[in-house]
Formats: structure tokens, C-alpha cells, sequence
């Protein structure tokens, strides 16, 4: 990394050489950006200034909320982050209940942590195998990215999706845990366990890997903090912060769990995180299926609005039809905030009803958007050929911070 402080007022400007910078513009249609433009200025082949040009994958997903009813923003807000869907789901619909006053039952507060967890270690997998294609491991991407397909079948047998759920309804979640999912969940698990040690040897102790990530893009923890970075990348830079803990939700106040924290704030650190987290996750998994409550999957104040056709269905699968009044869902005027900590981080929802059909404010803010510091932050000074591995070590999705 070069020593030479740059001032980035002067990237347009002269090199200390007397020559222009070079301006390079990296995507936005790039298997490496993921339809983001990345805007960089080099001093030879040194980073000057880096500027993300964000907003190529658009979804309007608070427009489009804001004029549908309730409960179809639930799969809206789904198609944003198509990695990690059930957090998306699980921090709307905990505000929609704050409005509401809905409290759901312990069964399915469980079943929302389980759901949760499941889909955060699909989620870090996803990130681990992009992260290995940024440095040319193809290898580790074919892994990570097979090793998801269990875990993907245990959320279908869950939710009856291998992607987008929408399984977290007002009230509680849709289906009960099937018959036999415990054992099949025990076999993924042990799968994992087991795999996580090849990828140590091949992956997190491989000295090519070490080599091209240690020491690179460095976030110091003061940093992390006062530009708001959240999720694994905030705890990688040595600040101990996880919604999980700080503010539970779900069930997460019933299990006992660690959250993993790094002291170098590098890339490597970025990467060892995410696999201390998917220990972490099996771990939750197995406590929440030894320990889940029997009882309703949804709060009664919703049961009892089930006609006689649809409380049968209930009783007979463990199955919540959706009741008509859900599709001309009114919460009472007011305002509501939740906190989620998704697999890339916090996900904040700001939400606002005037007793419409329709939200009258619908805000959220991803974790990917609170990242994006990173690129403007932490690149300047190093080579091109590391840019790269910072992008990757972020677990940056362009379409979460979009939205």
C-alpha cells in the first residue's frame, strides 16, 4: 500500500508527477461490479479516489409499497435482497406488528430465528463464493455455492420456497415445521461442519489468500463506527454490535450464542468472520429445534378471524390461509420502527400509516447502502489489483443497496 496521502480534492486535477490521473470506470455491466460502476483515478496503478456509482439496479421498492396494500409489500421488499429474503420479510413485518399490536406466539418466534439463521448461513455462503471468483478461485465458488443446495432444500421444506418465502405473515409465519425436518436439518448440519474444515485448508489458510487480503483494505474501528458501517464487516474493524443482542428480537433472547469480533478490520478478517458466523448459526439451529415451544403459529387475535373452512386447513396442516381481512390490512394511524441484523447487516424500517389501505411512509435503509463507504474509504492508497479483493471481502449487493 503506498504511503502517500492523497488529497481527494485533487483527483481531477495533476499527479504529483505532472500528468493527469488515469480515470477508470469499472462496469456497470462487470462480473466483477454486479451492475455497479465503480469510478476509480490512479496515480500509475495507485488508487487515488474511488467513487461508487450506485443506482443501476433500481427497484423503487418504497414507491411500490406505498401503493400496494399492506401485506403485498412483503414479497416487494423480498426481491431486493434475493440473497438473504427472509430478513427482508422479518424487519417489515415486525414494524407492520408494532402498528398492529401484535404479539405472535413463542412457537412461532422460533420459527422466525430458525428461518432466520438458515437463511443467514445461505446467505454468507453466497458472499464467501463471489468473494473467491473477485480473487480467481473458482474452485471456491463451485463449493460455496453447491454447499448452499442443502440449505436452500431445508428452507423449501420450511416455507415451501427455495428463495423468496414471504413465510413471516402479521401475527406469526405461515406453515409449522414439517414432519422430519428435524433429522434432515441434523444431516445438514454435520454436511456443514464438516465442510467448513475443507474450506479452511483450501480457502481461509491458503497463503495466496492470506497473501492478497491481509493488511488490505484496513477499516480501523473509529472509522467503521462514525461512517456507519454495520453487520460482519462493523464487528470485523473490533466493535462488538449485533441487533441480535443489543436489541432481540424473535427468539433470539432465549439462545445462547457468541458474536464473533475481529481485531484487524482487514479483508481477511472480513472473510474469517462470516465463517465464525455460519458456526454460529448451526449453533442457534440446533438450540431453536431442541427447544422449540409447542403452541399456535399464530396469534390468536388473527386465529379467530379464520372462517370454519380455513381454521380446519390450520388444524389439519399447520398451514395459515390468509384471512381476507390481511389483503385490506388498515393499521391505525401512528409510526413504527424496526431493527433486524441480516446476514450483511442491521436492515432499519421506518413506516407510517394514516388508517389506510396503503402505507403512507414506507423507509428502509440495507445494509449494502450503509456499507458502501468502504469502496470511498478504504481503497485509497492501495494498488488496483486489490480492489477487487476489498470489493469482495464487503459482501456488497448491489440490488439490496439500491432498492
Amino acid at each position: 500500500m503506498s504511503e502517500k496521502v492523497y488529497n481527494l480534492e485533487e483527483a481531477a486535477t495533476l499527479s504529483p508527477s505532472g500528468e493527469k490521473y488515469i480515470v477508470l470506470q469499472i462496469g456497470p455491466s462487470h462480473p466483477g461490479s454486479g451492475h455497479m460502476r465503480l469510478v476509480v483515478w490512479l496515480d500509475g496503478d495507485i488508487i487515488v479516489k474511488v467513487d461508487p456509482d450506485i443506482g443501476f439496479v433500481h427497484r423503487t421498492s418504497e414507491w411500490l409499497s406505498e401503493r400496494r396494500e399492506w401485506i403485498k409489500a412483503v414479497p416487494i421488499v423480498e426481491r431486493i435482497m434475493l440473497p438473504d429474503t427472509i430478513h427482508a420479510n422479518l424487519s417489515y413485518v415486525l414494524a407492520v406488528e408494532k402498528l398492529l399490536g401484535i404479539e405472535p406466539p413463542p412457537r412461532a418466534q422460533y420459527l422466525r430465528s430458525l428461518a432466520a439463521e438458515i437463511n443467514r448461513i445461505t446467505s454468507h455462503l453466497y458472499g464467501i463464493g463471489i468473494f473467491g471468483i473477485f480473487l480467481g478461485s473458482s474452485t471456491v465458488y463451485m463449493w460455496a455455492f453447491g454447499d448452499r443446495e442443502p440449505f436452500l432444500d431445508l428452507m423449501e421444506m420450511l416455507t415451501g420456497a427455495r428463495i423468496t418465502y414471504s413465510y413471516i405473515i402479521p401475527g406469526g409465519v405461515r406453515w409449522d415445521m414439517p414432519n422430519g425436518f428435524k433429522e434432515r436439518a441434523e444431516t445438514v448440519l454435520q454436511y456443514m461442519e464438516r465442510r467448513l474444515k475443507d474450506y479452511e485448508d483450501i480457502w481461509v489458510k491458503n497463503p495466496v489468500v492470506q497473501a492478497r487480503t491481509i493488511n488490505v483494505g484496513v477499516m480501523k474501528r473509529e472509522d467503521a463506527i462514525s461512517l456507519g458501517v454495520v453487520g460482519p464487516n462493523l464487528r470485523a474493524s473490533g466493535v462488538y454490535y449485533d441487533t441480535r443482542k443489543h436489541k432481540p428480537y424473535a427468539a433470539y433472547k432465549d439462545l445462547d450464542f457468541e458474536v464473533p469480533v475481529m481485531k484487524n478490520g482487514d479483508a481477511y478478517d472480513r472473510l474469517l468472520i462470516r465463517v465464525e458466523e455460519i458456526k454460529q448459526s448451526i449453533r442457534m439451529i440446533r438450540q431453536i429445534l431442541k427447544d422449540i415451544p409447542e403452541g399456535k403459529i399464530i396469534a390468536d387475535n388473527i386465529y379467530n378471524q379464520l372462517n370454519p373452512v380455513m381454521k380446519k386447513v390450520y388444524e389439519e396442516k399447520r398451514r395459515v390461509m390468509f384471512p381476507a381481512y390481511m389483503i385490506h390490512l388498515r393499521p391505525p394511524p401512528g409510526e413504527a420502527t424496526s431493527m433486524v441484523e441480516a446476514g450483511r447487516g442491521e436492515i432499519f424500517f421506518y413506516i407510517k400509516s394514516t388508517g389506510d389501505k396503503y402505507p403512507y411512509r414506507f423507509r428502509w435503509v440495507t445494509p449494502s447502502f450503509r456499507n458502501l463507504p468502504f469502496f470511498t474509504h478504504v481503497a485509497v492508497g492501495h494498488r488496483l489489483a486489490d480492489l477487487p479483493a476489498i470489493y469482495g471481502s464487503i459482501d456488497y449487493f448491489p440490488p439490496e443497496a439500491d432498492r
